[in-house]
């Protein structure tokens, strides 16, 4: 692999910034932007080179995308190492990231919120307040998930002409936009 273009210098640099803000490591990020504007697989081996990053952070990574599923190894024929790819639709990407966090950071909390709440059923404490809170909290999260799994359920297709459609949305539904103090 050829050294980057300055584009896609900026590009890596930027996404390895915006993981770290998402909470992902920033080599993870910069791997997974390296192999999105690949257009053929990667070795392992050049991802290393190409970022200047040791390879065993370069392995980590990659089981790290993996896991999450958004790079996949490739065998190309004549070669024995393994090359990588990046899941290239932008929105499959979302909907896989979004599913994999729903499934580490949302499953997890409703899980605990749903216990508590029955702990403080069964247990007869007049927390009102807290059980209250609580029982707000449990309801949130399960409307928003269950809205959350009807929509990773729309074509790709169709998600894309409801996000074209925006504020329009809203004016469908009647709704109109809350501020906070009026």
């Amino acid at each position: 692999m050829q050294t980057l273009a300055p584009i896609a210098q900026k590009f890596i640099l930027h996404w390895g910034e915006m993981g770290t803000r998402w909470g992902i490591n920033r080599t993870v990020a910069q791997v997974h932007a390296l192999l999105f504007i690949s257009p053929k697989p990667v070795t392992a081996e050049d991802i290393s080179n190409v970022l200047s990053v040791a390879r065993s952070n370069v392995s980590n990574s990659l089981r790290e995308l993996q896991s999450w599923g958004i790079v996949r190894v490739v065998h190309v024929l004549g070669d024995r190492r393994d090359h990588f790819e990046s899941v290239k639709d932008v929105w499959e990407i979302f909907r896989i990231v979004a599913e994999e966090r729903k499934r580490r950071e949302i499953d997890p909390t409703l899980r605990v919120l749903r216990e508590c709440v029955e702990e403080l059923h069964r247990s007869g404490q007049s927390d009102k307040y807290t059980r209250e809170r609580l029982e707000s909290m449990l309801e949130f999260l399960t409307v928003m998930s269950g809205l959350f799994e009807e929509v990773v359920r729309i074509p790709a297709s169709a998600l894309k002409g409801v996000g074209k459609l925006r504020g329009k949305v809203v004016t469908l539904f009647g709704a109109t936009r809350h501020r906070e103090g009026t």
